[in-house]
Formats: C-alpha cells, sequence, structure tokens
C-alpha cells in the first residue's frame, strides 16, 4: 500500500472539533486549578482561625502588652467571700474605737480614687466618721502605669513623719484636691511645697521623701493588697472592727455611690 492509499483511510480532521476538544481540555484544567485555589484558600482560613483562638487570643488574655513575647501564665484568681485584711500600721481617720472600719486601698493618681474622694468621703465623714461609728484607713495601692503615685505615697507619709495620722490626711487631701490625676499629677517638684502650705519642715520632708524611708511600706501596702484580691482601684472593705486590728469583709470595687456604702455600714452596725 503505497502512501496515498494510507492517506487516503485516514478519516479527514474537523477543524472545529479539534477546537472543541481543545477548548473543552482548557475548561477542565481552569475548573480544576480554581477548585484547588478554593481548597488551598480554606486550608490556610482555618488555620488563621485555629491559630487565633488557641494562640493569639489567650496570649492576649492572659499577658500585658509587650513587643517581647512572654510565656502564657494562669493568672491567680481573686479570694471571693469575705477576707480577713489588716490594717497594718497605717494611718486612722476618726475614732480608733469606732465599732466599724473601713479600709480603702488606693492609688494618689486613680481618677476613680479621686472621685470618691470629692463625692464620698465627705458624706462618709458627716454621717458616721465624724459621729464615730466608724474609722477610715488609708493604704497604698500605687499602679505601675501611673508615673508619680508611688512617690506621692511616701510624701504622705513624710507627712505623717512629722505631724502623726492629721498631717497625713491633711497631706492625703492636698494630693487629691490638687493633682488632675491623669497618671503623671503633681510634678514631684510639688511635693515639698504642699509640705510648706501645711506648716511641715521642708527640709526635713524632702530628706525623708529623696532617701526613700516609706518606700518599703508602700511596697506592703501594695503586696497585702494584692493578696486580699485587690487588681484595681478604689478597693474597699467594709467590716466590723477585731482587737487584732483586722477587719474581715468582702471587696468592694470602683467609685461605689454612697448608698452602697451607706447599707453595708448600716448592717455591720446592727
Amino acid at each position: 500500500m503505497d502512501h496515498n492509499q494510507i492517506q487516503n483511510q485516514i478519516p479527514p480532521v474537523n477543524e472545529s472539533e479539534s477546537k472543541g476538544v481543545v477548548r473543552n481540555s482548557y475548561e477542565r484544567m481552569m475548573w480544576m486549578l480554581s477548585g484547588s485555589i478554593i481548597v488551598f484558600a480554606l486550608i490556610i482560613g482555618g488555620s488563621i482561625i485555629f491559630a487565633a483562638n488557641n494562640i493569639i487570643a489567650p496570649r492576649i488574655g492572659n499577658t500585658v502588652a509587650s513587643s517581647a513575647q512572654l510565656p502564657i501564665v494562669e493568672s491567680t484568681p481573686p479570694p471571693s467571700g469575705p477576707i480577713k485584711v489588716s490594717l497594718d500600721n497605717d494611718p486612722v481617720m476618726g475614732n480608733k474605737d469606732a465599732p466599724v472600719t473601713i479600709i480603702e486601698f488606693g492609688d494618689f493618681e486613680c481618677p476613680f480614687c479621686k472621685k470618691s474622694f470629692e463625692e464620698l468621703l465627705p458624706q462618709l465623714k458627716r454621717d458616721y466618721i465624724d459621729t464615730g461609728k466608724v474609722k477610715f484607713v488609708y493604704r497604698d495601692f500605687p499602679l505601675d502605669f501611673h508615673e508619680n503615685a508611688r512617690k506621692e505615697a511616701e510624701a504622705a507619709e513624710c507627712a505623717r513623719d512629722q505631724g502623726g495620722d492629721a498631717s497625713y490626711y491633711k497631706y492625703h487631701d492636698q494630693i487629691y484636691t490638687q493633682t488632675e490625676s491623669n497618671g503623671t499629677g503633681l510634678v514631684l517638684t510639688q511635693l515639698p511645697v504642699i509640705a510648706k502650705s501645711l506648716g511641715l519642715n521642708t527640709p526635713q520632708f524632702q530628706q525623708c521623701l529623696d532617701s526613700g524611708k516609706y518606700a518599703d511600706e508602700v511596697e506592703k501596702d501594695y503586696q497585702d493588697g494584692m493578696s486580699a484580691g485587690i487588681t484595681g482601684t478604689p478597693g474597699w472593705f467594709i467590716g466590723k472592727s477585731n482587737t487584732d486590728n483586722t477587719i474581715t469583709a468582702p471587696a468592694v470595687e470602683g467609685a461605689q455611690p454612697y448608698s452602697v456604702f451607706k447599707t453595708m455600714i448600716e448592717e455591720q452596725l446592727k
């Protein structure tokens, strides 16, 4: 069979059919490629969601924001129910033999503490502290992000060093009156100016402040507050005065209205 006979036996190729076969193959290939991309995208998306739920979110919830990657540490839950809290050797406002004690863990640069000083404390003084029913004890809980709060707490102790509890609370009142409670608050150079305005020996006050004489006292208050479950300021405890210089009471958090304190105090006075 010669070459011409072989060519005559091969059916002719339809050009349109050939193009259709190519087009169908191309479309199938594109569908397969698109499906692969979708599957790949779903896998990547699922991985991102998993990471967000199981890695990123726990880190945000359990660690302080930082440029360093810190290990996840479970925080210790605060105590619940009544807690035994010491008055320590901290300054007392009012009758030291009053049947009920209020302890405030406060920060001189906390805006909510300033609010309590301006709105709550005057009513407590009028109805309970000045009448001898309640004694008030201020303990320090300077928050780390309030730049001058710790030194202000030491300054109030230095004022007490010269004039006792009365001088402490006069100094305490002046800090809360003058500060803007914005984290930085009073500049440190203003602290001896307050001391002078209260008639204190300014060089003696400045020496006390510069020496850090009461840094440990302020730190002890802070640690006692942490042990009692305080995480922010103001933190309060209201309970019957015990002979061992303690009270046992549940924590009250934040700048609560006077009505809350009135109810709790009246319950303790029964």
